[in-house]
């Protein structure tokens, strides 16, 4: 939590926060299948977060859930499902969105073509090793282009609207842009990494 405080980004394991989780995931894994489990923690969000894009893994729980979080005290929010199985907006599929602002509920489907994105395969997104990953990171941060940086521009930039840093979505996509493009973004994560390693 000090972190959020002072760097404005953290992250919560959820096995920290809530202590019942560790017993939870041994049995996730021999379950092999998604579960309410993979949503609990977002619900039981330590921050309290009044703000909040969630993503879940069946499109029958977007509105259900948005629904839940708007009664957990989620002012302004977004549950997402990318058609293709992801939890996040997709860039290999359309993706079913349930927007709420206070009990206004509004449910629609985005595609990448809607931002001007061309839709990539799946396989296009993968990550890897956790040192794999952190270098994919520092690469769409550094300004590499692809299909894993219009993943997290629309992401992201689903964020800074449901924020009110953006008026659109689409405006959210471009902010998100211009703050990695500028190396705000890049700035950020230096700043989080430094005040983790204190």
């Amino acid at each position: 939590m000090e972190l959020l405080g002072s760097v404005g980004i953290c992250f919560f394991f959820a096995q920290s926060y809530h202590s019942s989780m560790k017993y939870v995931g041994p049995v996730r894994k021999e379950l092999g299948v998604r579960t309410i489990f993979n949503i609990l923690g977002p619900l039981t969000n330590p921050a309290s977060a009044n703000l909040q894009v969630l993503g879940v893994y069946s499109e029958e729980l977007v509105e259900p859930l948005a629904r839940v979080l708007a009664n957990l005290g989620v002012e302004r929010g977004m549950v997402v499902y990318g058609q293709d199985k992801l939890d996040e907006i997709s860039m290999s599929s359309p993706t079913t969105v349930c927007e709420f602002d206070g009990n206004c509920f509004m449910t629609y489907v985005i595609r990448p073509e809607d931002f001007g994105f061309s839709s990539c395969q799946k396989a296009e997104l993968e990550g890897g090793t956790p040192e794999e990953n952190a270098q994919i990171t520092l690469d769409i941060l550094s300004g590499g282009k692809g299909a894993k940086r219009e993943a997290v521009l629309l992401n992201a930039g689903a964020g800074l609207y449901i924020a009110e840093k953006a008026a659109s979505l689409a405006d959210g996509v471009r902010l998100a842009a211009e703050l990695i493009d500028s190396g705000k973004a890049k700035a950020k994560l230096a700043e989080f990494i430094a005040a983790s390693n204190r």
